[in-house]
């Protein structure tokens, strides 16, 4: 079986994006002749995409002059027509659905057309449907993105991220079970969908490898490998298997599952399908993260609708909205935390309910259970769904604060910073460079006001030097004040960017206004996956200190 690969067709920037007309847009890529639809609908945010190719007899589409809100194309050899909105065909109907793309949104705002081949690698080596019985598959949720599924005797679990920090002050929402580690540990299988901390815990691990070093551990395998880190980290994990995307993995007779591929972040990203019994594609609930970032009220809406717009279209019977619960919970967080109001899973499942009543929502507490033979057999039986005693801890009101923000102070006094050439080592080291882009970085006390032990330099990434003012030269300019703390630990053990940008810690400012995908990318993803000899850096501090004694 062959597995799943991706590949970018076609490319849009920022302003041709936000040229898109409501309705079908006709796209050309002037590299190789190929022609695109993107289907844009204003009113809930939301992109679609396909070939510009009857799936008939490949005669191209032009504008349905019939149609008049621009949802519906016609075919120039027998005058089928395609309805871009859902992608099926209205004449003849019931016919074909039109192979969707990818859309990728970039982080400047510009697009990708994505392809995925196969495109439904699941519907390779189909079986036989069997009903499910009462009791036979059980849904626990643990807390933020971690469930356990329970198929007969079969326990799968994944994403543990069950105590510590994720992103450096991410602290978790709810109170995990009493008994998650436990669970944690004696599960037959766990599955990490990708390398974030919200979903990759390293603190979790850490128990976790204390007590069962060889637990079965499942990955994608994305081009940044989900476990770059283990080894740095001497966390002593042993049983770790990287799949191939799209192939069927046998667990046993009933049950198996398949790694795909994320469209959205192909190179960082997976999702999963589990198959125990039945062909239970649209069976199973459909579960994804409803909010991980930042948006004023006007951006949290529109997300609400392509959300629930989105649930719509994949009709599962069931939806579990999860990867959201976290909370910038330490007392120097209170400004962030005020900024960054989230939807709220009961919000989401709401709309859902309002645009598509016939879909079961389920609005999650730590340890509740939803019973999935019950629940597909009779979506309003209330049995289906055992909620956690009453006197259980739903939401954490103490976090280990000081445990992990100590080991990131001591960060600050590294012996490696007291020599300010660290700072070619380390840009050196992480080899971005001939980008027009010059950096400001600040180190910051916690309020984001200049550190009075800290550094603040220039980077010139197009020639990768370090000046002291700002060149003559027109250029892109970023300033960046970063939290000391995770700035230095960062840099000390070689991570990625990710606790900084997304975890937060820095304060940003652009000029021109500006975001620099190829510079965010490179220093999110593309970091050399070994750590920088910081031991070559201090023999070369020794060395130019005995040079200036002689």
């Amino acid at each position: 079986m062959t597995s799943q690969s991706a590949k970018v067709l076609f490319s849009l920037d920022a302003e041709a994006v936000g040229s898109l007309k409501d309705g079908a847009n006709f796209k050309k890529n002037p590299e190789d002749g190929k022609c695109y639809i993107i289907y844009k609908d204003k009113s809930i945010d939301v992109l679609k995409a396909c070939k510009n190719q009857c799936k008939h007899q490949g005669g191209l589409f032009i504008k349905d002059i019939e149609d008049l809100d621009g949802r519906t194309v016609k075919c120039t050899k027998h005058n089928w027509k395609l309805n871009v909105s859902t992608m099926k065909y209205v004449n003849p109907p019931d016919s074909f659905l039109q192979d969707e793309l990818e859309v990728e949104i970039l982080d400047d705002g510009g697009l990708q057309l994505v392809e995925l081949s196969p495109v439904d690698p699941w519907l390779a080596d189909p079986r036989e449907p069997e009903e499910l019985q009462e009791g036979e598959v059980k849904v626990t949720y643990i807390t933020h993105a971690c469930m356990e599924l329970q198929f007969g005797e079969t326990r799968f679990m994944f994403d543990p991220w069950l105590k510590g920090p994720a992103f450096a002050r991410w602290w978790l929402l709810h109170e995990p079970p009493a008994d998650a580690m436990d669970r944690l540990c004696s599960a037959d299988l766990i599955y990490i969908s990708h390398m974030h901390s919200d979903h990759l815990s390293y603190p979790t691990l850490k128990d976790l490898a204390k007590r069962r070093p060889d637990v079965p551990i499942y990955v994608g395998d994305t081009s940044r490998p989900v476990f770059w880190y283990l080894e740095q980290s001497q966390v002593p994990l042993t049983n770790i298997n990287v799949v191939p995307f799209g192939v069927w993995q046998n667990v046993n007779e009933h049950l198996r599952f398949m790694i795909l591929m994320d469209g959205v972040h192909p190179e960082l990203d997976t999702c999963l399908i589990v198959e125990y019994k039945e062909n239970n594609r649209d069976a199973l609930m459909f579960v994804t993260r409803f909010l991980e970032g930042n948006f004023i009220k006007n951006e949290r809406v529109k997300l609400l609708n392509y959300k629930s717009a989105l649930v719509k279209s994949l009709e599962p019977k069931i939806y579990c909205p999860f990867a959201g619960y976290f909370v910038e919970a330490h007392p120097s967080d209170r400004s962030i935390r005020e900024t960054n109001i989230k939807n709220s899973a009961e919000n989401l499942n709401a709309r859902i309910n309002k645009v598509a009543p016939d879909i079961k929502t389920w609005t999650p507490k730590p340890g509740s259970v939803l019973d999935l033979g019950l629940a597909l057999r009779d979506p309003t039986n209330r049995a289906a769904i055992t909620d956690p005693p009453a006197n259980a801890q739903i939401y954490k009101d103490r976090w280990d604060f000081d445990l992990y923000l100590n080991e990131l102070n001591g960060a600050i006094g590294s012996e490696i910073f007291r020599h300010k050439s660290w700072i070619q080592f380390y840009y050196s080291w992480a080899g971005f460079q001939n980008y027009n882009l010059v950096m400001r970085v600040i180190e910051t006390k916690d309020n984001f006001e200049p550190h009075a032990g800290g550094y603040d330099y220039l980077v010139d990434f197009l020639d990768l030097s370090f000046p002291t003012a700002r060149p003559g030269r027109e250029h892109f300019y970023i300033e960046i004040k970063n939290r000391i703390s995770v700035m230095r630990s960062t840099v000390l053990h070689g991570r990625l960017w990710d606790d900084l940008y997304i975890g937060f810690q820095n304060h940003i400012s652009r000029d021109p206004d500006i975001y620099h995908h190829k510079f965010w990318n490179h220093f999110q993803t593309e970091l050399p996956v070994s750590a920088p000899d910081w031991d070559e850096l201090l023999q070369q501090a020794e060395m130019g200190s005995s040079c200036e004694l002689m």
